[in-house]
């Protein structure tokens, strides 16, 4: 199983890949199922079940909203977030939506949205199911969907596959662990880029992976400049001043050339604006998810602005190396903070930028491999306690932080020889069984940690 640098890096809105874009893509898809089956006509009504992790933050994480869209026939990368919460509000208001964008059905999401707070589905904690149907109260279809983390979706009969992909494509350098990939390298002199570039171009030209990584590295660079150009009260009720703004004016009035530090400052600026956008429902690349979806931009952003050299070549490089430490992480433990806490979100994407970084400058695959694994010890046990249920606190400030711990592993480990105690593999297998150890109450359920303790004003 190959996982793509497409289906790592995926454009959508905020504030969660796992409770927003995945529900979404759930909904959009059971609409899509009665579309092609032929069933679309007969439905007269539609009830949502949520459970687990989506039953418990749903209102807080845009659960609720996604779904709604999600009916109406809308998907993550193709939504206008300008436009959602209008479209939301007037579906409450009408209780009428327009199933699958076609057929106009009534729909109170008060009522036919069952949010089970103590209920899970037995495969994963953020399950769900939509049912349809006829005027007479006949169940037309009904099917269960699974957000396993990213904006992966798995439904029902693909309960045990890793991604939704539809038939598996051979490549030319499988890998499922580090050591495999860092053999890898060594056979074929190759880079963790190089190995991943070799893999999608069984799937598409090369120009179309350049100009693919390229575009999303665009909506990248987009979500900052928004993010640094627009204030105010982040929604959701617990009114966090977006901070970004203000932080880029000081910055700019500041330009002092003798700041060591000052560099320090945009790195963590960048991460903020990209999680502020995030937590007001913006558009954002999930990298690997939306709750670490700052990282990754914060530190690529570093390279493009302050490492000498850097071109567009090295971008692409970035993030193909970014995909190889992902892949990781997706097949062999987990990115979904419901599943394992924030280590499998913010660690993995700490360790994809670390890797990413040290590649671009200049790093050999086992300075690379090590850099990674510096970007994941230290987020070993980091629990996700969202205040409120909204990825705001302590989530924005966790990524300007996780991108700096990004850019010293990457430098530590460049400055070394590749060698070290702990491979790449091991903190991955610690994370999956810290998550597996972990307390229910500190995996995105905001009953515990920061959740339980900071007081909702």
């Amino acid at each position: 199983m190959t996982i793509s640098a497409f289906d790592l890096f995926k454009i959508g809105i905020g504030p969660s890949s796992s409770h927003t874009g995945g529900p979404m893509t759930a909904a959009y898809l059971f609409t899509d199922r009665l579309r092609t089956d032929g069933l679309l006509a007969g439905v007269q009504r539609v009830q949502v079940d949520l459970f687990g992790s989506l039953g418990v933050t749903g209102h807080g994480h845009g659960t609720v909203k996604a779904v709604l869209l999600g009916l109406e026939g809308d998907q993550p990368h193709l939504v206008d977030p300008t436009t959602a919460d209008a479209r939301v509000a007037a579906i409450g208001e009408g209780r009428s939506l327009d199933l699958a964008g076609e057929l106009r059905i009534t729909f109170d999401p008060e009522t036919d949205v069952l949010l089970h707070r103590r209920q899970r589905l037995d495969y994963h904690t953020n399950g769900m199911r939509f049912s349809a149907y006829s005027a007479g109260g006949e169940k037309i279809l009904s099917r269960e969907y699974f957000s396993v983390g990213g904006g992966f979706v798995l439904d029902e009969d693909e309960i045990g596959s890793e991604t939704a992909a539809v038939e598996p494509v051979p490549v030319t350098h499988p890998f499922d662990t580090a050591d495999q990939l860092l053999d890898l390298c060594r056979r074929t002199g190759s880079s963790f880029s190089d190995v991943v570039l070799a893999n999608e171009l069984s799937l598409r030209s090369e120009a179309e992976v350049r100009e693919g990584l390229l575009g999303i590295w665009a909506v990248m660079e987009d979500t900052i400049r928004r993010g640094t150009t627009t204030g105010g009260i982040l929604p959701g009720g617990l009114s966090v001043r977006r901070r970004a703004d203000r932080q880029r004016q000081l910055l700019e009035k500041a330009d002092d050339p003798t700041d060591r530090l000052g560099t320090m400052e945009w790195v963590t600026l960048f991460a903020l604006a990209v999680n502020e956008e995030n937590a007001a429902g913006g558009r954002v690349v999930t990298a690997p998810t939306n709750g670490a979806a700052g990282i990754i931009p914060a530190v690529l952003k570093y390279y493009v602005d302050f490492v000498p050299g850097a071109d567009d070549d090295g971008v692409v490089r970035f993030l193909l190396a970014a995909t190889a430490v992902g892949s990781l992480f997706k097949k062999n433990a987990s990115i979904s903070g419901a599943e394992v806490g924030c280590q499998g979100e913010v660690g993995s994407a700490c360790a994809m930028a670390a890797g990413a970084l040290a590649e671009v400058l200049g790093g050999t695959p086992e300075q690379v491999e090590n850099a990674a694994e510096i970007g994941i010890e230290h987020n070993l046990g980091l629990t996700c306690d969202p205040v409120g249920g909204l990825v705001q606190i302590p989530c924005i400030e966790r990524n300007a932080v996780g991108a700096m711990k990004a850019i010293t592993a990457a430098r530590m480990a460049v400055r070394g020889d590749g060698q070290h105690h702990v491979s790449l593999d091991v903190a991955i297998k610690t994370m999956r069984d810290t998550g597996a150890d972990m307390m229910d109450k500190y995996k995105e359920t905001a009953r515990g940690g920061l959740a339980l303790n900071v007081v909702e004003c």
